[in-house]
Order: structure tokens, then sequence, then C-alpha cells
């Protein structure tokens, strides 16, 4: 049987080469429709999802001894299975859906239950969010940042080089795309203000990220090698990371982001798995000075993935793209920041979402947030019909598209969208 990353397969579902489902992807996300409300576990393909709720209840895919794995409001429980299971399942499913196996195709009843058209599917969120941590990973993002508020001289803090850093984030936060985002409170004390006040953030921001799903649990007190954290990663979605940049700016020193982040983390509904994208596996910048032996790779855990960021203003007839850049120029990779995590003893569990931390390339055009875009607000960004903009306003909307480039094909995300509303 072909493996299901095969650039030959093909489904019988028609998917047209600029899709970001065809058979080569069948990314796992969660979905409901008004005739059937109960929120279950699909999969993405052309312009349709399969019910795999409805294959399981058939027998057609079979994850024994678990039962009704996919009749589930999240992909916690098929996560659990592990890495054999989901490698298995995904090659079922493939072979289900080649254009060269009848037995969905040619039953009518069973095709007219299981394929859902995309437009009629409500997305969910796709996890129940065990935890979100969020990383800092991107050299030329904190080379950015750094340069902004402590000089070209000090651009990276002296511990940047030696391991990843990363904060904890608010997994009760963490929803799926296309829901509103309200402008966040917190206090504030701008430049020259005696006292801070209390109010609706005055620069809001995007972080365009990549969130990797944890799959497997890892036990308190324990390390992880290379190869354990890479077998933990179930897969990745699009994921923007909302920054409350005047709240950060106060509250930061001296533990970091707080409420500036705690508000609001957008990711996209459909999960891609690792295994997808392994065609696209790439080497990672080189890492001078070489890490600590317990965070060295014996293999590549980047991707060529390319991202683009568009933004539309409420007076806008079209967005308008402001950022395009490539997962590859990450720094420190999703499996060094698993084991980096867990390399204190933390323990991981099922669920887990390690935010890659903004990434920027080392273009003025690759730069993965409006702090950088505008240079802190020093260079408005022009779009369209006389709007321009240095961070977020009301009624904004943004999208993050993400997709890996085959011969024919694309492994893409779909996108993660979101629109800010007003502070009450």
């Amino acid at each position: 049987m072909p493996h299901p990353n095969d650039p030959s397969l093909r489904s019988f579902i028609p998917v047209d080469p600029a899709s970001d489902f065809p058979i080569q992807n069948l990314p796992y996300g969660v979905f409901s429709t008004e005739a059937s409300p109960a929120p279950r576990v699909g999969v993405a393909i052309g312009d349709c999802v399969l019910d795999l709720a409805v294959l399981e209840s058939e027998g057609l895919i079979d994850l024994s001894p678990a039962f009704d794995v996919f009749a589930q409001v999240s992909l916690n429980a098929f996560m659990a299975l592990g890495p054999r299971l989901w490698s298995r399942t995904r090659a079922r499913i493939s072979e289900l859906l080649r254009h060269d196996n009848p037995q969905l195709r040619d039953n009518k009843m069973l095709r007219a239950n299981a394929l859902v058209p995309a437009a009629d599917a409500k997305l969910h969120l796709p996890i129940a969010v065990a935890g979100y941590t969020d990383f800092y990973s991107s050299r030329e993002h904190a080379t950015n940042v750094g340069v902004m508020f402590r000089g070209k001289d000090n651009a990276l803090q002296p511990n940047w080089l030696h391991m990843p850093i990363a904060y904890n984030g608010r997994a009760s936060t963490v929803v799926v795309s296309g829901t509103e985002v309200r402008r966040p409170r917190g206090q504030l004390k701008p430049p020259g203000a005696e006292l801070p006040s209390f109010g609706p953030c005055k620069r809001l921001d995007f972080e365009l990220e990549m969130g990797a799903v944890i799959g497997q649990p890892s036990p308190i007190g324990e390390m992880l090698s290379e190869k354990q954290a890479e077998e933990m990663i179930f897969g990745f979605v699009i994921l923007n990371d909302w920054s409350a940049r005047d709240i950060q700016q106060w509250e930061y020193v001296p533990l970091g982001p707080f409420q500036a982040k705690a508000f609001a983390t957008s990711i996209s509904p459909w999960i891609v798995t690792r295994e997808a994208l392994g065609p696209f596996c790439v080497t990672g910048p080189v890492q001078d000075p070489a890490p600590l032996p317990y965070l060295q790779q014996t293999q590549p855990h980047n991707y060529d993935l390319q991202l683009d960021v568009s933004l539309r203003a409420a007076a806008m007839n079209e967005a308008a793209t402001i950022c395009r850049t490539n997962f590859k120029y990450m720094y420190w990779s999703s499996v060094q920041q698993l084991v980096h995590h867990a390399s204190s003893g933390c323990a991981m569990n099922v669920g887990d979402l390690l935010g890659s931390g903004t990434i920027s390339g080392p273009e003025k055009d690759q730069r993965g947030s409006l702090l950088e875009i505008s240079w802190n607000g020093s260079e408005p960004v022009e779009l369209a019909s006389g709007v321009s903009r240095t961070f977020l306003e009301d009624g904004d909307s943004l999208v993050m598209r993400g997709w890996c480039q085959g011969n024919g094909f694309r492994v893409g995300f779909g996108e993660v969208e979101g629109t800010i509303v007003a502070a009450t």
C-alpha cells in the first residue's frame, strides 16, 4: 500500500491543486453541522469534511481496544492512543479516500453520511488545551525587539543563544479561528506619566506563530530525548498570540508577560500531523555556540512552511498582505523547545500547546508582528484607501495562512482569523 505522503496519490474527491487539503495532508479537526449538532472528529479533504465518527461506527476504522474515540468534542482521546495508531489511522483514511478504492467511493449511502460539505461544517477548538507555553525562538524577532528597546549592542540577552526562552500562558483563553477578540484592558503607564492608569489597550498587536500540539504525556521528574520529544508531537496549528504591547511594557519587569498575553490566543481549526509535514523537514539555522548536549539535534526538525498575514480594516474592501515569511527560519525547533520544557522534570500532558514564538525572517517584509513592521509605531504601515496602521484598531480583521508546497499539491492549514471588537 502506498505511503500516505506519496505525491502520486489521488482522492476520488476532486481537489484543486491550490487547495490546502489534498489526500497527502488529511488534517484533523472537530466539527458539527446544523443537522447533527454534536461535535465530533473529522478530516479535511478538498472542499469536504470526512466524518470519522461515522467511519468508526461502521467499522471502517479500527481503534480497538478503544471505541467511540472520534465521537468526541476534542482530539485528546485519539492523541492519547499514541504515534503508532496515529500513523495506522492516517494510512487507513488515505486508503479509503484513494481514487481506486471503491469501498467508500461507490457506497452512496455511506458517502452521504460520512462526507460533509465544508461550507456546512462549523469548526470548533480541536483540542482540550491542557497547558499553553509560549516560546521566543526567532533570532530575527528577538533581535528586532532587542534593538528597539536595548540598542544594537545589547539586542539579544546573554541566555538567548543557549536555551529556548519561554513563559507559561493561559490555556483558558486559547480560542478557535473566527472567534472575536475583545480589546483587553489593563494598567497603562505611557512614557512621561507619573502614575499608571487603567483602561483599554492602545497598542494591540498580533504575533505570527506556529503551535506544536503535544499528543503524548511525559512523567514528572524525567527528561526527554530528541526522539522521544519528536514522537510526542502530534501535529501543528497556526497560532496568533495576540499581544497588548502597552500593558506588557509596564508589567513585564521583573517576571515577563502576564495580562498582556492572557486575554486571547487564536489557533487554526485544523491540526496538520507531524507525519504529513515530514517531506518538508529542513535543517534550521546554524546554532553557534553549540547548544548543551541535551539540546543538540541529530536530524532536521524545522519545516519549509510558507506563512502570510493579511489585515483588513473596516474601511477596506479587500485585505492587504503585511507579512510573508517561513517557519524554517526558527532558531530553536519545536523538538528542542519540548526537550527543554521537560528538562527540569516538568510533566507534559496530552493537549499541551507550545507556541513557537513570533516567526520573523531576515527581510523587512518578513516581520511577524506590527511591533516590528511599524518599528514600535514609528513607521506606519500603508494599507489601502488611505488606511494606515501602527497597531490594531477596533474592527480590524487579521488572517494568517500557512502551507508547504509539494509537487502539484500543497499541505496547508487553512487559516486563523480574528476580528478586534471594542473593550467593554
